[in-house]
């Protein structure tokens, strides 16, 4: 028969197992597996084998051993400890002495989950009570003993994890902290803002003076409302109108969002689990102190309160102002900052920061389309005022039109003749066309060619000179 290629557990590996619970030589009494054979023979069929003795043969060569931990946490920690790469005496050293060059961060965090449980441990002393020889116990097994002598082990493993954590969390919590000071100090005292707030709250208390009695403020999120009211052509928002009011009688207000900084970057900042991360941060700082003041002689310990101590006390203070600060501006704007976290509070400005840009973009094009038909209205079609493409063909028709209307025009006023001259320069002219007719100075007439001799060309009555 061919190999299954399974990954087969030991005897010790399946206790607790579903696999306990489960009887395949029932299985091979009740079937006939000689088709089975023939289906999935080799080229070299041996004889059949016995399922039941290689079975009883293989629990023979593999003695159970003692051991100290549950099954599927030892194949865990077994797991765990070739991922660290390194013996069982390195790694311990390595958190006796606080060496996190030696360990990872990411390995240090899976080895905090295998802190030895008081259950473990009085199974190790038993064994070690009763002077068993450690080659019984698995390679996990004998890892366990030797990490349980580690002195003050889980405070070592949370200290060597909070050493290796410290610099990123800081430099992720402080700018989360300077944007929400920045952004609820700006909005506080933005003069522009309140300006534009009181003019909603005036235009709001117009509008409901009729139905409602006047409002002394309103809650952040009716800015919303001025996109939704139309006027009564349905051509412009509440918002657009109020935007051509600022601009017009009230100028010195355009431009009110560059007194507003680091609101988006704000918006996205979970306050409260930003403080918590603080106080985490300070919990491990306080239990660095203490395991220096065991230890004293740590150089690891004491090279990093003496760098650390005052970004922790900065981030403490930064976090106390920043907690204020929101809170302040929260309740300055009338809204409850139990209920309005930054990612609430924030994001309300922002949509009318954008909405109050979009209003005025509007207002922008609408004014350049309105000069457009102002002055299409104004000119008349064909003005000189309007420019015109003119192609070669149009202009030398144009020409050709203007020329004739031109002589049209000079038909219709008849001028009379006046001659003009000088001792009757012009009757002379005259006398001699008749007596002697035009010739040109290269070739004579060809009427003349025709005439006899001495016949002279006569006037008609058609032609008056």
């Amino acid at each position: 028969m061919p190999i299954f290629n399974w990954v087969a557990l030991k005897p010790s590996q399946i206790d607790g197992t579903v696999f306990t619970e489960l009887n395949d030589e029932k299985v091979l009494q009740e079937l006939d597996m000689s088709d089975f054979e023939e289906q999935f023979k080799t080229k070299a069929q041996g004889p059949g084998l016995d399922i039941s003795a290689l079975k009883v043969k293989a629990t023979q060569k593999a003695p159970s051993k003692v051991t100290l931990m549950e099954s599927n946490r030892a194949k865990n920690l077994a797991i765990t400890l070739r991922k660290g790469g390194r013996s069982v005496q390195d790694i311990c050293t390595a958190i006796e002495t606080y060496d996190q060059q030696a360990l990872s961060l990411d390995f240090l965090e899976l080895l905090l989950r295998f802190l030895p449980t008081e259950y473990e441990r009085t199974l190790i002393g038993k064994f070690e009570r009763e002077q068993q020889p450690a080659e019984e116990l698995s390679d996990e097994d004998q890892f366990m003993i030797r990490f349980s002598k580690i002195p003050r082990l889980a405070e070592r493993m949370n200290v060597m994890i909070f050493l290796g954590n410290f610099n990123d969390t800081a430099q992720l919590l402080m700018p989360q902290l300077n944007a929400i000071i920045a952004a609820s100090m700006s909005l506080k005292s933005s003069s522009k803002l309140r300006n534009i707030l009181e003019i909603v709250l005036a235009f709001g208390n117009y509008m409901n003076s009729s139905k409602r009695g006047a409002a002394y403020g309103f809650r952040l999120q009716s800015l919303d409302a001025l996109l939704e009211m139309k006027s009564t052509d349905r051509k412009q928002t509440l918002l657009h109108y109020l935007v051509r009011v600022i601009t017009e009688k009230y100028p010195e207000l355009t431009g009110f969002h560059t007194e507003l900084h680091f609101l988006d970057k704000a918006g996205t900042v979970s306050l409260d689990s930003v403080l918590q991360d603080v106080r985490s941060l300070q919990q491990g700082m306080e239990l660095t102190r203490k395991e220096f003041m065991r230890q004293d002689d740590s150089v690891v310990l004491k090279d990093f309160l003496k760098v650390n101590l005052e970004v922790m006390e900065k981030l403490q203070a930064d976090s106390k102002t920043a907690k204020e600060a929101y809170e302040s501006a929260v309740e300055y704007f009338g809204e409850n900052p139990k209920t309005s976290p930054p990612t609430t509070f924030f994001p309300m400005f922002m949509r009318f920061i954008r909405a109050y840009k979009k209003a005025e973009q509007d207002i922008e094009l609408w004014k350049k389309q309105e000069a457009v038909a102002k002055k299409a209205e104004s000119s008349p079609p064909g003005s000189e005022d309007q420019p015109e493409v003119k192609l070669p063909i149009q202009k030398a028709k144009r020409q050709q039109m203007d020329m004739i209307a031109e002589l049209k025009k000079k038909q219709m006023v008849k001028e009379p003749l006046i001659y003009e001259g000088k001792d009757g320069a012009i009757e002379d002219i005259i006398s001699d066309l008749r007596n002697n007719p035009y010739r040109r100075a290269d070739k004579g007439r060809g009427s003349a060619k025709k005439r006899a001799a001495g016949q002279s060309l006569q006037a008609t009555p058609d032609i008056s000179l």
